[in-house]
C-alpha cells in the first residue's frame, strides 16, 4: 500500500505527526517522501496516481471531486488526526474514499478541559480570582462562599449531547448536580443510556442553569442561534461557557447581558472571527473571559490524534472494523 502526508502549504503535518509518528507508519506502508500541498500537487501528479492513502491533520487540501479524481485517481482512504473533517471531506466520500477521523478522541480533552470550567464556573472562581486581584482578598472569598452555589445539586445545562457534550455529561454525572440537555437530534436510546430521563428547550435550561456549556454542531442552521432572546433569561450570576465554536452566538447580544448583570459571566475558548479582534468589545468587560482556543489539546495531548490514525491503520491494514469513520450522512451536526 501507497500513501502520502498532505496539507496546505505551511501546514501542521511535523507537528501531529512528530515524535516517531510519521516513521511508525513508514514502517508500515509505503510512504511518499516529502508532504504533498497546493503548490506541488500538478508537478507530482504522476507518481499520486498509485496513492491509497492520505494521512493529513489540520490544514488538509480541499479538493472538488473533479480534483480528487484527477489527482488521487486509485485513492482509497484519508486518514485525519485531527477532529471536524466538514470542511473538506465531502467530495472524498463522494467518490467512495473512506475517511477516518480522531473526533473521538480529540474530544477527551476537551470533555476533561470544559468540565473543568464548568466545576470552576459553578464557584464562581474565575470571577473571585479578578475580584482578589482588584478589590481584595475579603471580596473574593466573599463571591464563593456567600454568592455562587458550587456544583452541588446544580442546575448545568448542556447543549448538544454529540462526541464532547456527551462526554461532558459523564463526567458531570460523577458530582451531584443536576443536568439539564438540550438536543432534538439525540436518539431515544443514546439519551437513556446518559441517564437522561428528559431533554430540555434552550429556554428552560437559559432560565434556569447556573452554567450553560455549548457543544451545538456548527453548521448554518446553528448561526447566531443564541441571542439576546436567550442571553436575557440568564439568571444573576449565570455563566456561558463556550468551547465548541463561535458561530452560533451572536457576540452583540451575550456583550449585551453581561453588561446589564455584572455576576453574569462568559468564559469563552472560542469566537466568530477567531482570534476575536481587538475592536471587540468582550476584551473590555471585566465579567468575560476570553482563551486562545486550547480546549482542544495541550503539547503532548497532539500525539493522542495521530496514534489513534496509526491504531486505524492497523486496523485497516488487517480487515478489522474501523473506529473513526465518518460517512456524509455524518456531515451536517459534526461540530
Amino acid at each position: 500500500m501507497k500513501g502520502c502526508f498532505a496539507c496546505k502549504k505551511g501546514g501542521r503535518i511535523g507537528y501531529l505527526y512528530g515524535g516517531g509518528r510519521r516513521e511508525a507508519i513508514e514502517a508500515r506502508i509505503e510512504i511518499l517522501p516529502g508532504v504533498v500541498d497546493e503548490e506541488n500537487l500538478s508537478a507530482r501528479r504522476e507518481e499520486l496516481r498509485a496513492c491509497e492513502a492520505i494521512f493529513c491533520g489540520w490544514d488538509m487540501l480541499e479538493l472538488t471531486e473533479e480534483q480528487v479524481a484527477e489527482f488521487f485517481p486509485n485513492l482509497r482512504v484519508i486518514f485525519y488526526a485531527a477532529g471536524s473533517v466538514r470542511y473538506f471531506a465531502a467530495p472524498f466520500l463522494r467518490r467512495g474514499v473512506t475517511v477516518l477521523s480522531a473526533w473521538q478522541v480529540m474530544a477527551e480533552p476537551v470533555a476533561q478541559f470544559t468540565a473543568a470550567l464548568i466545576t470552576l464556573a459553578n464557584k464562581g472562581a474565575h470571577l473571585a480570582l479578578r475580584a482578589y486581584r482588584e478589590q481584595g482578598y475579603a471580596e473574593g472569598k466573599r463571591l464563593v462562599e456567600q454568592i455562587f452555589p458550587g456544583t452541588c445539586d446544580t442546575p448545568v445545562g448542556i447543549l448538544g449531547a454529540g462526541a464532547i457534550g456527551s462526554r461532558v455529561i459523564e463526567r458531570l454525572r460523577r458530582e451531584r448536580v443536576e443536568l439539564m440537555v438540550y438536543d432534538p437530534f439525540l436518539p431515544r436510546a443514546r439519551q437513556e443510556a446518559l441517564g437522561l430521563d428528559r431533554l430540555y428547550s434552550l429556554e428552560e435550561i437559559f432560565s434556569t442553569c447556573q452554567t450553560i456549556s455549548c457543544h451545538i454542531a456548527n453548521n448554518e442552521q446553528t448561526r447566531g442561534m443564541l441571542d439576546y432572546r436567550l442571553f436575557s433569561r440568564m439568571g444573576d450570576t449565570a455563566c456561558f461557557v463556550n468551547t465548541g465554536r463561535g458561530a452560533q452566538v451572536v457576540e452583540a447580544d451575550l456583550v449585551r447581558a453581561l453588561r446589564e448583570k455584572p455576576l453574569r459571566s462568559a468564559i469563552l475558548d472560542v469566537t466568530d472571527p477567531e482570534p476575536a479582534p481587538a475592536a471587540s468589545p468582550l476584551w473590555g468587560l471585566p465579567n468575560a473571559f476570553l482563551f486562545p482556543h486550547v480546549a482542544g489539546y495541550a503539547a503532548k495531548e497532539v500525539y493522542l490524534f495521530a496514534d489513534k490514525m496509526i491504531e486505524e491503520l492497523d486496523n485497516y491494514l488487517a480487515g478489522r472494523e474501523l473506529d473513526g469513520r465518518v460517512t456524509l450522512e455524518m456531515l451536517p451536526t459534526m461540530a
